[in-house]
């Protein structure tokens, strides 16, 4: 089945963020929450501010049902060479959660110069949140 290609970009658009829009949209405090799908150790080594760490092959409907399903979380990894964010986005959905997918993962965030967390936290543009 093809699709026009305004209806291809629509879509991936539905589904996932870069960088900057995660930014500002934490920074207007929209119903974001960052959601790292890594293991804990690269989580507690580093990660977005504010994220919460849920490694994709943990995700179960037991352990995710405290989760707030009003809510978006935006899967993220370690970047362009990990998949752990796919695997997160598609496991997250297939429980019932709004969710996308942030392109680059934490290295596009640190990229772009923003701020992490964790013990090998790297500086940068703060989040403030002006809600």
């Amino acid at each position: 089945m093809m699709i026009a290609q305004t209806q291809f970009y629509e879509a991936k658009l539905a589904y996932e963020m870069d960088p900057a829009d995660l930014f500002e949209g934490l920074q207007k405090g929209e119903d974001l929450i960052p959601l790292d799908t890594r293991k804990a150790v690269g989580y507690q080594r580093e990660h977005i501010p504010g994220a919460m760490n849920l490694p994709h092959r943990l995700m179960s409907p037991e352990n995710t049902n405290h989760l707030d399903r009003s809510k978006t979380y935006v899967c993220y990894c370690d970047g362009i060479g990990c998949n752990a964010s796919t695997k997160g986005s598609l496991k997250m959905t297939r429980l019932g959660f709004k969710v996308k997918e942030l392109i680059g993962g934490i290295e596009w965030w640190k990229f772009d110069g923003y701020a992490t967390e964790g013990s090998h936290a790297s500086n940068g543009t703060e989040i403030k949140c002006v809600c």
